[in-house]
């Protein structure tokens, strides 16, 4: 008896404890305001906004890895002859940082299975971002007021680009340093100072004694700093913007509709995220990835064959063997067009049209409202194409990075090959813009056949007369609001009277050009003015509705 009043006078002091800390920091901070709005935040239950998710865990089970293999990996350059279980490359001179990362993968345990989760995390999470910005960008969530998240999503794309060719470099084999040597060339083909940044980033002439330690420091303290800030950011303004939607009953452009965060978020993320750790771990014990033991240590005059970093860089190096061999010399020194262009200039061109698309669109449109619902990728079709052009084009890339190992499959030559995708570099995009928007008129024409005919039922019927007709059934409440529900800008007119300055004419015509394409839905007078009043875009705060 005495013991359970010592438990239960315990329990009470716990309590009032607890209550006395929170009231402490709720006199000081902000406490009970965020939490109430946390905790009742509303996340939607569609699947594709899991995708940022996948990208999320798969960054923390990259942290967890990554801390577990730091506690063993050297990032020295310094050779030393290899006395490790590997009876093979036992007696041959490498690097600390290649003898360790031996010595992970066979002397420590479970050091193969860390190293191998982290590999196809890594892979996972590019991935993921990847992913989770096609899919903004296709249902168009990167309107206002989200342009600011649509900027941090593309830095982390480009940091998680960074971080994977960093950690891929770190082992010092032979395939990492072949991607290190054309590394080396990039750096020195910048124009006046890329022999300098060259010296600098390697410690002296390639390969250098100290880019190895430099790379490591990126890896595991600048880049990570960076993402975990920016994921913050991201996931702050998430939070403060709140979620888009899709079109359904009750969710309109003034409203976020979701399960609140706690508990059913809270539930169904922290199994989700099991699920990934459990996905990864399961790959990194079944499925051999970045095997260094079979490429030998990185020597200056070997290459392996079949040489192909990441699918995340594999489109530099496709670029590198598309370019044709352009070169200039110029008072004496040589501008190596040939790799300035497809590894500095391309990249560049590419991550500043994302970064500026979102604002890009609003210039054409003209529109400054507020977006909350989600586009159907076929009522948008001019963007939808571009989108598609994008991924064929980076595609074709990709491709051009194996051009050897394709060759030598289809049994043709190498050059014939290039060729093939110099062609395609420039004919698929195109071929796909083309097709894709036709694709997304045809599924309006669709839409608006379900609209007026309704759904087909699967049954025919014969007249006496032996006539066929398929019989139809009316669509469901749900079907019809998803069909409706759309907001589409309509082109730019030029005023009919006044001087039009050239940027005026220009964006007129970008602006028919992106909106001019568009299958007119049945709708009622009362049905449209139903739509532009879900579709409308929410009041300034302070400003009464009318």
């Amino acid at each position: 008896m005495p013991l359970r009043k010592r438990k239960a006078q315990l329990r009470t002091r716990a309590g009032k404890a607890a209550v006395g800390g929170y009231d402490a920091m709720d006199a000081r901070l902000p406490v009970s305001e965020l939490g109430r709005q946390l905790l009742r935040k509303a996340f939607p239950d569609h699947w594709s906004f899991l995708l940022g998710e996948i990208a999320l865990y798969s960054f923390v089970v990259l942290l967890l890895t990554g801390v577990y293999l730091t506690l063993f990996f050297d990032p020295s350059m310094m050779e030393n002859v290899y006395t490790g279980s590997y009876a093979p490359l036992q007696g041959v001179r490498m690097t600390q940082a290649y003898t360790t990362t031996l010595n992970i993968s066979f002397d420590v345990r479970g050091g193969l299975l860390i190293r191998q989760i982290h590999h196809w995390a890594a892979l996972v999470f590019v991935a993921a971002i990847a992913v989770h910005l096609l899919r903004i960008f296709f249902t168009g969530a990167f309107r206002k007021p989200r342009e600011a998240n649509w900027v941090v999503g593309v830095t982390l794309f480009v940091l998680a680009l960074l971080e994977g060719f960093a950690g891929y470099s770190l082992p010092d084999d032979l395939l990492s340093g072949t991607g290190l040597r054309t590394a080396a060339t990039i750096v020195g083909s910048i124009p006046v100072v890329g022999t300098y940044v060259e010296l600098f980033v390697f410690g002296g002439q390639f390969p250098g004694n100290d880019v190895i330690p430099r790379l490591y420091a990126v890896h595991i303290l600048l880049v990570p700093g960076l993402i975990v800030a920016l994921i913050t950011v991201h996931l702050m303004l998430v939070v403060y913007l709140k979620h888009t939607h899709w079109a359904a009953q009750g969710k309109t452009n003034k409203n976020a509709v979701g399960s609140p965060a706690f508990p059913q978020f809270t539930a169904k993320t922290t199994g989700f995220f099991l699920m990934v750790f459990g996905v990864l771990a399961l790959l990194g014990g079944l499925a051999q990835i970045n095997p260094v033991w079979n490429y030998g240590p990185y020597r200056a005059d070997q290459v392996s064959g079949n040489a192909q970093p990441d699918w995340y860089v594999g489109f530099l190096e496709g670029a590198l063997r598309l370019m044709p061999p352009w070169e200039t010399d110029i008072a004496g020194h040589t501008v190596m067009w040939n790799v300035f262009i497809p590894t500095l200039v391309l990249p560049g061109v590419v991550f500043m049209v994302l970064f500026l698309y979102p604002f890009f669109e609003k210039w054409v449109t003209g529109d400054r409202g507020e977006h909350h619902l989600c586009d159907r990728p076929r009522n948008r079709p001019t963007r939808t194409g571009l989108g598609v052009a994008a991924i064929v084009f980076y595609a074709v890339l990709l491709v051009a990075g194996g051009n050897d190992v394709v060759a030598y499959s289809f049994r043709v030559s190498i050059e014939v090959m290039t060729w093939i995708l110099r062609i395609a570099l420039i004919a698929a995009p195109l071929l796909a813009f083309a097709l894709t928007k036709r694709l997304c008129l045809a599924f309006q024409m669709r839409d608006r056949r379900r609209l007026t005919e309704g759904e087909e039922t699967g049954q025919v019927t014969q007249s006496v007369g032996g006539d066929l007709s398929e019989s139809h059934r009316g669509l469901s409440p749900t079907d019809r609001y998803r069909i409706l529900m759309r907001d589409v800008p309509t082109p730019l007119e030029l005023p009919a009277e006044g001087p039009v300055s050239r940027g005026r004419r220009l964006r007129t015509v970008m602006s028919r050009w992106y909106y001019r394409d568009l299958v007119d839905l049945p709708v009622t007078d009362e049905q449209r003015s139903r739509i532009a009043e879900r579709t409308a875009p929410p009041e300034p705060v302070g400003e009464p509705e009318d």
